[in-house]
């Protein structure tokens, strides 16, 4: 590595030779840091290592804090859920979704309660129409194991 571009905040951006751009660094008590290794001559900026690296850290920290935690909330159901238990259960999907959680709806099958995978299926339909107003279905309810499972994700 004979030359590299050198650029950064109160330098003359140009191609030097790497013993220039190490003197104009040393001189100015920063850091000749390279950016662009494969470009020809590389790219080699002046700056505070520590500084940048502190900066750069502070940035993924409150990148972080911002972004959205994804919670899924599981609701249960049986292939017999009277009314009154899947009212219930409807009042809690909707406060989740509210709460902008995601819910995770399934219908247990229990021994030979997989018989009536019909009733689970026409169950979870019914359950996702009446939360139209809340969220939308990411997919059609769909058989795991002894599991049936629909997912449903809040609106904006």
């Amino acid at each position: 590595m004979n030359e590299v571009r050198l650029v950064g905040d109160n330098v003359e951006q140009g191609v030097y030779s790497f013993q220039q751009a190490m003197r104009i660094a040393d001189d100015m008590n920063l850091d000749l840091v390279e950016i662009s290794p494969n470009a020809a001559p590389p790219v080699c900026r002046i700056l505070d290592y520590q500084k940048f690296l502190y900066q750069k850290k502070r940035k993924e920290k409150e990148q972080k804090a911002n972004s959205a935690k994804v919670v899924i909330k599981e609701i249960r159901f049986g292939p017999q859920t009277d009314e009154h238990d899947y009212n219930f259960k409807l009042k809690h999907a909707q406060e989740f979704l509210k709460d902008g959680n995601k819910v995770k709806a399934y219908v247990f099958f229990r021994g030979r309660s997989i018989l009536f995978k019909e009733q689970g299926e026409l169950l979870l339909a019914r359950f996702a129409a009446d939360l139209e107003s809340y969220g939308k279905v990411e997919a059609v309810p769909k058989l795991e194991g002894k599991r049936m499972i629909v997912n449903i994700s809040p609106k904006k």
